[in-house]
């Protein structure tokens, strides 16, 4: 054990280096991880602007060494089946996807609810529309500390015609995770505050019944399931991950890239907070 980072810098018998410090040391001590020939795994979010990630990305294809973000929930099953239920068609077309990500939590003085909570959830939107935001919008407010949202609520449009909405906060008497799809055959739940059926799907929706000269939409509510998933923690699987792919010399699926998208689609949303700031 030590608490001088350049004796792991200096350790030949070192691969790689996980990076689990304050967020804003990450862009930071990530490069110099890199640039001493260590792999490195580095918690979310990458960085906390996007210079600081570009040039965390740099650093990695500069020197050829594995970069990967710890956006725990890509490599969570329930995650996984969502996505895969999305890509299928089962769920239809893809309406518009909410989450919330609530608790009575630890406050932090260094990022804002958004940076903390929203690193997750923007990263699984992303994993499943598979495409990134054309327009964001976010309001928020700071009740316990000055200038830092303690509550925060954003809306992104996507070119597909997909929309999303983000409720995050460390202010609620509810304690959730939880994200829906809705299809416009299917519509689907990952809640991971479930003990058990974590995923729910409902045969919910409307069709089109032809009368005349004119179509008039029928609500229809059928079965209500929940598929089965691997009862897998996400965290080794996630760690798993990261050291297949330095075997492989493969990417990660949440490379440095993948964390480059999280943080300028939050940087973009911290632009939207901070115009509608109170004065």
């Amino acid at each position: 054990m030590t608490d001088r980072l350049e004796d792991l810098l200096d350790d030949d018998t070192l691969d790689a280096i996980v990076l689990a410090t304050p967020v804003p040391t990450h862009a930071e001590l990530a490069v110099r991880v890199l640039e001493a020939g260590k792999h490195c795994f580095v918690e979310k979010p990458l960085a906390q602007s996007v210079a600081d990630a570009e040039r965390t990305v740099e650093a990695a294809e500069r020197t050829g060494k594995t970069l990967m973000v710890g956006h725990l929930l890509e490599y969570h099953p329930g995650v996984q089946k969502l996505k895969e239920l999305a890509d299928s068609g089962e769920l239809g077309d893809i309406h518009y996807i909410y989450g919330n990500r609530l608790n009575l939590g630890k406050l932090r003085a260094d990022e804002n609810a958004l940076w903390s909570l929203g690193a997750h959830d923007i990263s699984v939107l992303l994993h499943l529309v598979g495409e990134e935001p054309v327009e964001v919008s976010a309001r928020g407010e700071s009740y316990l500390q000055p200038d830092i949202e303690d509550v925060v609520f954003c809306f992104l449009r996507f070119p597909s015609g997909i929309s999303a909405h983000l409720h995050l906060s460390w202010l609620d008497p509810h304690k959730e995770r939880r994200f829906t799809i809705v299809g416009s055959k299917r519509m689907a739940t990952f809640d991971d505050m479930a003990i058990e059926g974590k995923l729910t799907v409902y045969d919910k929706g409307f069709d089109e019944r032809n009368t005349g000269s004119y179509g008039e939409y029928i609500t229809r509510s059928g079965d209500i399931f929940s598929p089965r998933i691997a009862n897998s923690e996400p965290l080794r699987l996630e760690c798993e991950h990261f050291v297949s792919s330095i075997r492989e010399g493969t990417a990660p699926r949440s490379d440095g890239p993948s964390g480059l998208r999280v943080v300028a689609v939050l940087e973009r949303l911290q632009e939207e907070l901070e115009a509608s700031r109170r004065s």
